[in-house]
């Protein structure tokens, strides 16, 4: 399975893949879906929200077990960011059917659309949809950076984007929902444990700063005559890094657009991106309020305007200790129990029906990136990286 995703939205400069919703490379990696769906002999859909689904047993029975992930990559992504929970899904029903196993309740593993939200911004779209917590109309409104809009980039690639909606019937039948994934940081490792488990996602969100300020020639015009945009963006940027040491937090500025973007030209507008993330609520909020209160100063002094728009928003989430109990009873004594700054589909879900994230330890800590590998099978080592970068199970 995993040489014959390997290719797929594989950029050759970087070695890193470049899988985003709706594109080509996310047509790929949804035809191999299907593939290894109808290889099986499992019954293959496709939900009003794009996600796919390969079941085995009644897809309209009741209290369904359900695993998977997402198939999407942010830019220059590493191969096991979401793949892995999917392709572990297929190897671990593959490895039932070879015990022998009789199931007694319908399973399926699934593929959550735009989970990494790459292209329109905007993470878990698929799941969002699927559990009321994005509207049709908000999404709708999606742009990328070339100004494609979501229901367009659906319809390119095939699919309704007037069926977009909640789907409560479907989540009604969906007993327990458990996604396994790559830990995307060391804390797992440090543990010596091959396998944890996790308690809670971190409330996290995106922020756009538009810093607008007044093109210019870079070469006449005088430094006490600017109102150049750059300035103040740079001093949020290192505000950003200052509150979220203050606070046992983090925040990232990783996505930067200038206008006009020229050598010889003071920029006119600098669009940058928050991210943050913080083990509780409270010290996301004064992070954020620390930021934009910096920010807002900086402009002033500047002369340069600031709006400061809030892209998306996901409050912290407890997994339940049901079902996280009854994994820990399966996989043994001592299994670390781990919160994590990542937002996933898990999360999502988790609010209508019982869900639980494995999570497989990382070495390096490195995760979307290319340089990306695992430790398999609890050996360390075992994880190579071949020469563009992606790793391979040995």
């Amino acid at each position: 399975m995993w040489a014959e995703l390997a290719p797929v939205g594989r950029h050759p400069a970087t070695g890193g893949y470049r899988r985003h919703a709706w594109t080509g490379a996310d047509a790929d990696c949804r035809t191999w879906f299907q593939e290894q769906a109808e290889a099986r002999g499992l019954r293959y859909e496709t939900d009003r929200n794009g996600n796919q689904w390969a079941w085995l047993g009644d897809p309209l029975g009741s209290d369904a077990v359900v695993t998977g992930s997402h198939l999407d990559s942010v830019p220059d992504g590493g191969a096991f960011d979401g793949p892995l929970g999917v392709v572990s899904s297929f190897a671990a029903l593959d490895e039932l059917r070879h015990r022998g196993a009789e199931l007694t309740r319908p399973l399926a593993i699934a593929n959550f659309g735009d989970e990494e939200g790459a292209r329109f911004g905007l993470a878990c779209v698929g799941s969002r949809l699927t559990a009321g917590q994005l509207t049709r109309e908000a999404a709708h409104r999606l742009r990328d950076g070339d100004g494609v809009s979501l229901p367009q980039a659906m319809e390119n690639a095939g699919y309704d984007p007037d069926a977009i909606g909640p789907d409560p019937e479907r989540l009604a039948r969906i007993g327990a929902f458990v996604e396994l994934h790559v830990e995307q940081g060391r804390a797992l490792d440090l543990t010596g444990h091959p396998v944890g488990l996790a308690s809670a996602i971190w409330p996290h969100g995106r922020w756009r700063y538009d810093f607008a300020g007044e093109g210019n020639h870079a070469g006449t015009t005088r430094l006490a005559d600017r109102r150049d945009p750059m300035l103040p963006y740079a001093e949020t940027v290192l505000a950003a890094r200052r509150e979220a040491e203050l606070a046992g937090a983090v925040a990232t500025f990783g996505k930067v657009a200038v206008e006009p973007n020229g050598v010889n030209a003071i920029p006119s507008l600098v669009r940058g991106w928050l991210d943050s993330r913080a083990a509780d609520q409270s010290a996301l909020d004064t992070v954020v309020a620390a930021v934009e209160a910096a920010a807002r100063e900086a402009a002033a002094r500047q002369g340069v305007d600031l709006t400061v728009v809030r892209e998306s928003f996901t409050p912290v989430v407890e997994f339940g200790h049901a079902l996280r109990d009854e994994l820990a009873k399966i996989l043994g004594p001592g299994l670390p129990v781990l919160g994590t700054g990542a937002g996933h589909d898990a999360g999502i879900l988790s609010a209508a029906v019982p869900t639980a994230m494995l999570f497989v330890r990382n070495p390096t800590g490195v995760s979307h990136s290319p340089a990306w590998h695992v430790v398999v099978a609890g050996v360390p080592g075992r994880g190579v990286r071949d020469a563009g970068g992606v790793a391979h199970e040995q």
